[in-house]
C-alpha cells in the first residue's frame, strides 16, 4: 500500500540552500572586515618588534597624522587607528591576547577565537553605530586625551605644576558616562583653549592609574593641580566645572590694583626680583584666562588686574593712556614709569599671552637668587653658535652700593645683545659662589674691595665655567663702563679671552620658605583633604588615615592600661599618695642652686640634662631592688638628713655622664629612717667581706654616710663604694669630721667606670633584707 502526502502549497526546496549561501557570504565578509584591522600593520612594525620600536613608530605616525597638523580628511580616522594600535601593543597582556587569540578586548574570555568573526560584527554593531545607532560609552574622538600610567607620571604630573588638569574617569558600558558626555564635550571646548589640560582614564584598561588617583567608580571627574588630586562632587554642569577649575588654583595669583597701590606693586621688583604685568579690562572679576596665565608663570612674573569700570582707577588709566575698548596688558621691569612691552586685543588668546610673558619673564638685570634662575639665565654652552656669556656684578646690599648697581643697569640697557646676559648677586647671600670666582680676593669683603664684575661662560652642568674678572672693579664711572665694553668686544672676537676656569657650587635658594611655613602649608593641604573626604564620605580613600589614627590610639591606650595594671596591682591608693607627697617633699628640700643636672622623681626615664634619683622606701623598695629586671643595676647612695643636700648634689655630678645608660637606675637610702638595713646587708656577706680584707669594718657602725652600692636585684649581688677620707693618716677616721661631706664622693666617678667595665668585686647575698624587717628589729633593739 502506497502512502501519498499531498499539499496545496509545497515548500520551496531552494530556501535552505539560499540561507546557507547568505550566511557563508556574511561570515566571509565579517571575517575579512575583522582581519583588515591589524595593529602591527597600522604601526608598520613586525610581530617581534620591541616596545621601544613600537613607541618610536607610534610617535612618528602620531606626528604625521595628528588632525591639528595634517589637513587630510582621513587624518582623524588614521590618528584614531594609530592610537588604538599603540594602546593594544603597548600593553603586554593585550598584545598577548591579540597574538594568541586575535582579540583586542581584555574583558572577553580567552580562547574564543572561533567567534572572531562575530566579535567583529559586534564591534561594528556597538562602536560604529552602523545598525541600530546605539550610543557609545567612549567616543574615539577622545582618544588623544586617553592617559596611561607611565605617561601620567612622566608628563601630566609634572605639568600640573604649570596648568590645572580636568580628568574624566570612564569605562565601557557606563550609561551614566553617556549621560554627562554632552556637558563634558562643551566644557572641554571651553577650557582647553584657555590652557586647561584634559585627560580621560579608562577604568577597565588603566586600573593601576585609577587606583593611584583614588578613582574606583565611573563616572568620576578629578581636578589635578600641583600634583594634588581633588574630586568633583557637584552636579555635572559646565558652569560648575569651570568654577571647580578656578577654585583649584592657588589664592592671590592675581592682585587687584587701584590708584592707591599700583606704585607699591610696580616697585616690588626690588624684593620679588620679578617683572610685573598689569591687565586692564572692563569686567570686575579677574578672567579665568588671566588666572591660568598667572599660574603658569607665577615663578617668574607678578600679575595685577585693573578693573577699568572702577572709579578708583581713573589716575592709573590716565597715566598709561589705556584704551577702554579692548583688554590691554602692560609689562614693567626696572622702570616703573614706562612699560617695556604692550599688547592690546579684543579676543585675547592664550598663545598670545604666553608669548608676551615668556619673552619678558626676566628683569633686565635680575638677581641670581637660586640655581634654577642661574640655569635659565646662563645656560650651559651646547654649540658654538649658541654661546651665552653671563656678565655678573658682585655687590652688596647697603645703600652705598645703589649708585654702582644703577650704573650697571644703565650699561646693560644700552648693551643688550642675544649672547649677553646681565645679572648681579649679593656677596653675603651667595658667599660660596663669590669665593669660587674671587678666590684671590676671598679675604676682602665688598665694603673693602668695592664691586667686582665677572664675565663667565658655563661649560657643563656640573658647575664648570670659564671666566675672567674685569680689572679695576666696578664703581659705575664712565671709565668703568668703557673698560667693560672694551672687554666684551674682545670676548666676541676671541672666545679664548676667558682664561680662568672654576667649578661653581650650587647657589643658595634665597626665596625658599622657612621650614615652619612649608610644614604649615603641608598641614593645611592635609586637613583640607581629610575634610573633603569626610564631607563626601569617601571612605575608601579615608581608610589608610583612619587605620593610622586608630592604630596610634590603640597603642597609646593599651600602653597606659598595661602600665596601670603592672604598677598598681600591689599598691594601695593611700600609700601611693604618701609616696607622691614624699617625692614632693624631697624636691622641695633640694636648694635651687642644683637643678641644672639633678632632679628627684618618682619613676621616670633619665633625660639628658638631669639625673633622676629615687628614694628607696617601703613602697619603691620591691620594684627598684627585689624585682629589678635582669641585667639592670640600681646605684644606691646612703645618706642622712643632715648630709642629704650636699651628697645628692655631688652624687648627681659624679654619675651624670653615666645617666644615659638604660640599664642603670639611681636611688638613695636615708640611714636615719632605715639605720639597720646596711648592717643587715653587711652581716649577710661577712664571709665575702673577710675574703676581700674588709673584716675590720664595724657592722654596727652608726655612720654609713657616703657609701654607694651597685645592687643587682636579680642575681643577688652588690658592689660597694666606701667614702674617701683625705688626710695624712688614712687610718685615722677621726679626721673625717673636719672634711666637707661632699668630698666623700670624690672618687665615685672612677668607681663608676670600673663598674661599667665589670672589674669590681661582687658580694653575694642569700636574700635581700627588707626595709620593714630592719625597722622592726630596730624597734626591738
Amino acid at each position: 500500500m502506497t502512502l501519498r502526502r499531498t499539499s496545496r502549497h509545497p515548500p520551496p526546496r531552494t530556501c535552505p540552500a539560499l540561507l546557507a549561501i547568505f550566511l557563508l557570504i556574511l561570515s566571509v565578509q565579517l571575517v575579512r572586515a575583522a582581519s583588515e584591522y591589524d595593529p602591527y600593520k597600522v604601526l608598520g612594525v613586525s610581530r617581534s618588534a620591541s616596545q621601544a620600536e613600537i613607541k618610536r613608530a607610534y610617535k612618528n605616525l602620531a606626528k604625521e597624522w595628528h588632525p591639528d597638523k595634517n589637513k587630510d580628511p582621513k587624518a582623524e580616522d588614521m590618528f584614531i587607528k594609530v592610537s588604538k594600535s599603540y594602546e593594544i601593543l603597548s600593553n603586554e597582556e593585550r598584545r598577548s591576547n591579540f597574538d594568541n587569540y586575535g582579540q583586542m578586548d581584555e574583558n572577553q574570555p580567552f580562547g574564543q577565537s572561533q567567534h572572531h568573526g562575530f566579535r567583529g560584527f559586534q564591534n561594528s554593531f556597538y562602536f560604529d553605530e552602523s545598525f541600530f545607532q546605539f550610543p557609545r560609552s567612549r567616543d574615539f574622538a577622545d582618544s588623544k586625551y586617553l592617559l596611561h600610567h607611565a605617561q601620567f607620571n612622566s608628563d601630566v604630573l609634572p605639568d600640573s605644576h604649570k596648568r590645572p588638569y580636568l580628568i574624566k574617569v570612564t569605562s565601557e558600558w557606563c550609561f551614566a558616562c553617556i549621560h554627562i558626555e554632552p556637558v563634558w564635550k562643551e566644557t572641554v571646548q571651553e577650557l582647553e583653549p584657555l590652557g586647561v589640560g584634559i585627560g580621560i582614564v579608562d577604568l577597565g584598561y588603566e586600573r593601576r592609574l585609577a587606583n593611584q588617583l583614588g578613582a574606583h567608580r565611573a563616572p568620576s571627574i578629578i581636578g589635578l593641580v600641583n600634583g594634588r588630586v581633588t574630586f568633583f562632587h557637584q552636579a555635572v554642569v559646565r558652569e560648575h566645572l569651570r568654577q571647580f577649575i578656578e577654585d583649584l588654583l592657588p589664592q592671590k595669583l592675581v592682585e587687584k590694583i587701584t590708584d592707591n597701590n599700583y606704585l607699591a606693586f610696580l616697585d616690588s621688583w626690588h624684593v620679588e626680583n620679578k617683572p610685573s604685568v598689569l591687565l586692564f579690562d572692563q569686567v570686575p572679576i579677574v578672567p579665568l584666562l588671566f588666572k591660568l596665565t598667572a599660574f603658569a608663570f607665577r615663578d617668574y612674573v607678578r600679575f595685577g588686574y585693573v578693573d577699568q569700570g572702577d572709579t578708583h582707577n581713573t589716575r592709573l588709566l590716565r597715566q598709561f593712556n589705556i584704551n577702554t575698548y579692548a583688554p590691554t596688558m602692560l609689562l614693567f621691569k626696572e622702570d616703573t614709569e614706562k612699560p617695556v612691552d604692550i599688547i592690546q586685543a579684543r579676543g585675547m588668546k592664550r598663545q598670545i599671552m604666553d608669548e608676551f610673558v615668556s619673552n619678558n619673564k626676566f628683569l633686565q638685570v635680575p638677581r641670581l637668587v637660586n640655581q634654577q634662575l642661574f640655569d635659565e639665565l646662563c645656560p650651559v654652552k651646547q654649540f658654538h653658535r649658541r654661546r651665552k656669556y653671563c656678565v655678573l656684578l658682585i655687590t652688596g646690599e647697603d645703600q652705598a652700593f645703589l649708585p654702582g648697581s644703577k650704573a650697571f643697569l644703565d650699561f646693560a640697557s644700552v648693551n643688550r645683545k642675544d649672547v649677553l646676559r646681565f645679572a648681579y648677586v649679593y656677596q653675603r647671600q651667595q658667599q660660596p659662589l663669590c669665593q669660587a670666582l674671587l678666590h684671590n680676593q676671598a679675604a676682602l669683603s665688598p665694603q673693602v674691595s668695592g664691586r667686582n664684575v665677572v664675565i663667565l661662560e658655563r661649560r657643563s652642568h656640573g658647575g664648570k665655567v670659564m671666566y675672567r674678572s674685569v680689572s679695576g672693579g666696578w664703581n659705575g664711572s664712565e671709565e668703568d663702563k668703557y673698560r667693560l665694553h672694551e672687554q666684551l668686544e674682545l670676548l666676541q672676537k676671541d672666545p679664548t679671552y676667558l682664561s680662568s676656569d672654576a667649578t661653581l657650587p650650587e647657589l643658595n635658594n634665597e626665596m625658599a620658605p622657612i621650614f615652619i611655613i612649608q610644614w604649615m602649608n603641608a598641614a593645611y593641604d592635609y586637613i583640607l583633604q581629610i575634610y573633603d573626604d569626610l564631607l563626601y564620605s569617601n571612605w575608601r580613600e579615608m581608610m589608610p588615615i583612619l587605620s593610622l589614627i586608630f592604630s596610634a590610639l590603640f597603642i597609646l591606650f593599651g600602653t597606659v592600661i598595661i602600665q596601670a595594671f603592672s604598677e598598681g596591682g600591689d599598691r594601695a591608693a593611700g600609700r601611693c599618695s604618701a609616696a607622691a607627697q614624699q617625692a614632693l617633699n624631697i624636691i622641695a628640700e633640694i636648694p635651687p642652686a642644683i637643678p641644672s643636672y639633678t632632679r628627684l622623681s618618682a619613676s621616670r626615664p633619665p633625660k639628658k640634662d638631669f639625673v633622676e634619683v629615687t628614694e628607696l622606701t617601703d613602697i619603691t623598695y620591691i620594684s627598684n631592688l627585689v624585682k629589678l629586671r635582669p641585667g639592670h643595676i640600681n646605684v644606691v647612695l646612703v645618706l642622712t638628713n643632715t648630709s642629704k643636700n650636699a651628697l645628692l648634689r655631688k652624687f648627681a655630678k659624679e654619675v651624670f655622664s653615666f645617666s644615659g645608660t638604660q640599664t642603670l637606675h639611681f636611688s638613695f637610702l636615708n640611714a636615719d629612717k632605715h639605720r639597720h638595713w646596711m648592717p643587715s646587708l653587711l652581716r649577710s656577706t661577712s664571709d665575702s667581706m673577710q675574703s676581700e680584707g674588709h673584716s675590720d669594718v664595724d657592722e654596727e657602725s652608726p655612720d654609713y654616710t657616703g657609701h654607694v652600692l651597685a645592687l643587682n636585684g636579680h642575681k643577688k649581688y652588690f658592689c660597694l663604694f666606701r667614702p674617701v677620707f683625705t688626710g695624712d693618716d688614712p687610718n685615722d677616721s677621726s679626721r673625717a669630721t673636719s672634711i666637707e661631706v661632699h668630698h666623700k664622693l670624690d672618687r665615685l666617678g672612677l668607681w663608676m667606670e670600673r663598674l661599667m667595665e665589670g672589674t669590681l668585686p661582687r658580694l653575694q647575698v642569700p636574700a635581700w633584707p627588707s626595709l620593714g624587717e630592719t625597722t622592726s628589729s630596730s624597734t626591738e633593739t
